[in-house]
C-alpha cells in the first residue's frame, strides 16, 4: 500500500465537488486497495464527507482553493482549504426533514475525528476517516458489494 500526500489546487467552479469525489476515490483505491473500493462502507463514507465538505466551501466558505488528501496508517485524512475566516457551525439542532444543514451532523457521525483551523487568512475544514483492511479471499482479490 502507498502511502504520502496529495494537493490539489481547486477551482471556483460547480463541478469542483465532483471532481473531489474522483480525486478521493482513486487515493482511496491507491493507497488501501480493496478497503478503499467503492462499496466498502469508509470509502462511502470518505466520498460522502468530501462532497458536504466542499459544498459547504463553496456556498459558505468564500473560494475553495486546495484538497489536501493524506494517509496516515489506516486512515484517511483529508482537508478543504477555503477564503473564509467563518468557521462551520450548526444552525440550531440537527433536523433529519430539512432539505440541507446535514454537513456538520454527518462529520460528527461518520469520521473518525474533525476539525477547523485557521488558514492563509480563511480555514481549513479537515476530517480523518477509519479505513479498516478487508479481509481478501484468494480467489477473489477483490471484496463484492
Amino acid at each position: 500500500m502507498a502511502s504520502g500526500t496529495r494537493r490539489y489546487e481547486l477551482t471556483e467552479v460547480p463541478e469542483v465537488v465532483g471532481a473531489c469525489r474522483d480525486l478521493t476515490r482513486r487515493a482511496l483505491s491507491e493507497w488501501f486497495g480493496p478497503a478503499g473500493a467503492p462499496g466498502q462502507v469508509a470509502a462511502e463514507d470518505a466520498l460522502l464527507l468530501v462532497s458536504e465538505v466542499v459544498t459547504n466551501a463553496f456556498t459558505h466558505g468564500g473560494v475553495p482553493y486546495e484538497l489536501r488528501l493524506d494517509r496516515t496508517g489506516g486512515r484517511l485524512w483529508l482537508q478543504v482549504s477555503d477564503t473564509s475566516p467563518v468557521r462551520p457551525r450548526p444552525h440550531g439542532p440537527h433536523r433529519p426533514s430539512r432539505a440541507s444543514g446535514h454537513g456538520l451532523y454527518l462529520l460528527e457521525r461518520l469520521s473518525a475525528a474533525w476539525g477547523c483551523v485557521p488558514r492563509d487568512g480563511g480555514k481549513a475544514v479537515w476530517f480523518e476517516v477509519e479505513v479498516p483492511p478487508v479481509p481478501v479471499d484468494p480467489g477473489h482479490p477483490w471484496p463484492e458489494g
